[in-house]
């Protein structure tokens, strides 16, 4: 995709990493004036590398100088992420999802929750590596081949996710959040304490506000096909109690009423 603003080459992941990595990317802006977005809550971990100028980021509030990262990962949040450039950044991005990035990075992925992280923090030498390769690289197609095949590698060394939490987190993903906790716990026998302990290691956040990320993000989807006839339907076909509590869910996730949302995208 190109257009005035910015390039942006997009390619899905090699068949064994689906379910860990949602697509691996290389974007360029290319306009020079100053550009703003806002990315809603969502269950997805970025992992970027960043090749020129930084982007200014900040979780809930608007950026400010101080929050400039070239190369960065975030675990899951639930506030918008603000993001601002002066129009000449270029990066590339691998998309994970919160197991696959438990898998990549080898840490509890409470240690990535609603935070920013620098690559250089997390003292990790293959990244550094990485970075360094790819910033050395000109071509495009032989970045994303570089990228694909180190995260191939990483993915396979990597230790994956426990079955159980991979099933539970599955299960609320599939379900739109809309199974509920106690129906996780009797399955696998497990106390509520527990199941919140090991999501909170394993994928960042307890099962309760996965659940109401993955209803929020069902509800995008939604309003973007413009399927149904109103919100108060999108609320009614995603389990929200009624339109107020879709439009409070809105107001954390995205930072914005429902309507002006839609009218941003």
């Amino acid at each position: 995709m190109a257009t005035d603003t910015f390039t942006l080459l997009k390619v899905p992941p090699p068949a064994e990493l689906v379910g860990l990595v949602l697509d691996i990317a290389l974007y360029r802006e290319s306009s020079g004036k100053p550009i703003r977005q806002v990315e809603t809550a969502s269950l997805v971990v970025p992992l970027l590398i960043g090749f020129s100028d930084p982007f200014e980021i900040a979780l809930g509030r608007p950026p400010t100088a101080q929050d400039g990262y070239h190369s960065f990962t975030s675990g899951l949040c639930l506030t918008p992420v603000n993001i601002a450039s002066a129009g000449a950044c270029s990066c590339l991005e691998f998309t994970l999802t919160p197991l696959g990035a438990r898998r990549f990075f080898g840490v509890p992925m409470s240690e990535l929750t609603e935070q920013m992280v620098h690559l250089d923090q997390l003292g990790d030498r293959s990244l550094d590596s990485l970075r360094q390769q790819l910033g050395n690289e000109e071509s495009w197609d032989r970045r994303l081949a570089i990228a694909e095949a180190f995260i191939l590698g990483r993915m396979r060394a990597g230790t994956p996710s426990s079955g159980a939490i991979r099933w539970a987190y599955e299960r609320i993903v599939a379900s739109g959040g809309g199974i509920s906790v106690a129906e996780l716990t009797t399955s696998l026998d497990w106390s509520r304490k527990h199941l919140a302990a090991r999501f909170h290691e394993e994928v960042g956040l307890p099962p309760k506000a996965v659940a109401r990320i993955s209803r929020f993000m069902r509800a995008q989807s939604l309003a973007r096909a413009r399927t149904e006839s109103g919100w108060a339907d999108i609320a009614a076909g995603c389990g929200y109690a009624d339109q107020a509590h879709l439009a409070r869910d809105f107001r954390e996730f995205a930072g914005t009423t429902p309507s002006a949302w839609v009218a941003g995208t």
